[in-house]
């Protein structure tokens, strides 16, 4: 079933847990690596802000609610080998309410029952017309612990056999506010100190190989980010939010059938290492329910918000049969992150985050293994700097890059990245049930890493409500935007 396209759509300025984590934390990004220090022109050094920049002015005073930037932005030199003719000017790309392109809406619909043939054994595509929005938990806010689905996860997880490590959940407020768990060599937290279990996916392992993906749609300007991959004949994966595959299953159906990679990035968007265990589970598991409701089939890796994974988190995800997927990191002042949540909230410059970019390709020529990059579909801004900027350079770019979605950059068919089509032979599931599986601590990281949530603020994805006919875009802390009378938000 297809309903109206948003005819007009208004997003207000950002004031989330990205753009916080960003005002607190003011290491580098992106400096390039001794290694590759000489290979990054000297132009690409910060400079002040234009006079009369866009960035700079801060977000449109049109949206009662939002709130503008109180400090002049950097604005960033790059050189790039190639960028798209018809991309919108840097200069253009601000915080907060952007009008820059039309959406697209949904290009292609499926009828129910359409079988997905490039999956081997894939089920048959749901009938997303009779999802039933009540009986999933409210979107953008951490689901109850007490309903039968989650209960029912809760006794798989303690009959997986994995042994979850009892570990307290951290406080509120990121590294500063938990001093006593940064060493803590059980823990193995990423989001302070970047420690990785081996077990965790930060890179493809053949160098020059990119493994694209796209957190926090699907969103209104994901078509126009599916038409340029079409384009160019280019897939990614999703780590889609559980509330926007409920809002947007038409969105998630298309991504799916045109072959993208779907993998589970939470219900509401949380820092996973402050909730309690069963906390965890809903998160988890309410955005594999969503996700086999609309697609049939279910992810088998999952990106934790933020980064913010600790072995206990890992121990759940991984009795729920989900990989854990991060993003490559070298050192604390390296991480392969465009930072281009932070354009919607004012906390970073556009030209930053293709600043940004160039580093992250001049370092990806510097390492052995291949590379995992952290880019965002949920706002327009994040879409036309990633189709205006950073997939030409991408695609550009010498030595050449092999882009692929991360399943595939790591040497495995499609069809292993979900538990209904995966071939259990030679690739045998996450959690068999029938022996313990012990986790390793992990090395523990150099520095506090960039990619970690910094403060309380849970809500990281745009909550979008839905009330009759009407679309609202809502923020935590911002005023609710009444969009679109008339439209629905599920199409």
């Amino acid at each position: 079933m297809r309903y109206a396209l948003l005819s007009a759509l208004v997003l207000p300025a950002v004031v989330v847990a990205h753009a916080n984590r960003a005002r607190d934390v003011h290491h580098p990004r992106q400096a390039p690596s001794s290694a590759a220090s000489a290979s990054v022109p000297a132009s690409g050094s910060a400079t002040s802000a234009a006079t009369g920049s866009s960035v700079a002015s801060g977000a449109s005073s049109a949206v009662s609610g939002t709130v503008a930037p109180t400090t002049t932005l950097a604005q960033f030199s790059f050189s790039l080998p190639a960028t798209n003719p018809t991309a919108i000017p840097i200069s253009s790309l601000s915080a907060g309410t952007q009008t820059t392109s039309p959406t697209l809406g949904v290009t292609t619909t499926y009828a129910a029952g359409t079988t997905p043939t490039f999956l081997p054994n894939a089920p048959p595509l749901p009938d997303i017309s009779k999802l039933v929005i009540s009986s999933y938990p409210a979107l953008d806010k951490p689901p109850p612990t007490d309903s039968p689905e989650v209960q029912a996860w809760i006794q798989e997880v303690a009959q997986s056999g994995v042994q979850i490590p009892n570990l307290t959940p951290s406080m509120a407020g990121g590294c500063a506010a938990n001093p006593t768990l940064l060493n803590d060599p059980d823990r193995c937290w990423w989001t302070c100190g970047g420690c990785t279990d081996s077990n965790d996916v930060v890179s493809c392992p053949e160098k020059l190989h990119w493994g694209m993906s796209h957190d926090d749609g699907p969103a209104p300007y994901t078509p126009n980010l599916l038409q340029y991959l079409d384009q160019n004949q280019l897939r990614t994966t999703f780590f889609a939010v559980g509330s926007r595959c409920l809002s947007y299953p038409s969105l998630l159906q298309e991504e799916y059938m045109a072959q993208h990679q779907i993998a589970v990035h939470t219900w509401s968007h949380p820092q996973m290492t402050t909730l309690s265990n069963d906390e965890i589970i809903a998160e988890l598991g309410w955005s594999k329910k969503i996700i086999k409701d609309v697609l049939g089939v279910t992810p088998t890796y999952w990106r934790p918000p933020f980064g913010d994974v600790d072995n206990r988190v890992r121990a759940i995800a991984r009795a729920m049969n989900l990989a854990t997927v991060i993003w490559t990191r070298l050192d604390a002042g390296h991480t392969f992150d465009t930072n281009d949540f932070n354009i919607p909230g004012g906390t970073a410059s556009p030209s930053e985050v293709v600043f940004n970019w160039q580093n992250i390709l001049n370092n990806a020529t510097q390492i052995d293994t291949g590379f995992i990059v952290l880019e965002h579909d949920l706002f327009v801004q994040q879409v036309e700097v990633g189709t205006g900027y950073i997939l030409p350079a991408a695609l550009a770019f010498q030595p050449k890059l092999t882009i692929e979605p991360i399943i595939t950059c790591l040497n495995k068919p499609l069809q292993d990245a979900y538990a209904e089509t995966n071939d259990n032979t030679t690739n045998p599931p996450i959690v068999s049930g029938a022996q313990p599986v012990t986790l390793s601590s992990g090395a523990p990281g150099s520095a506090e890493a960039t990619g970690g949530a910094q403060n309380g603020d849970n809500s990281g994805a745009l909550p979008v409500a839905m009330l009759g006919n009407t679309n609202l875009l809502a923020l935590t802390g911002s005023a609710l935007l009444a969009v679109a009378a008339g439209a629905r938000v599920l199409f």
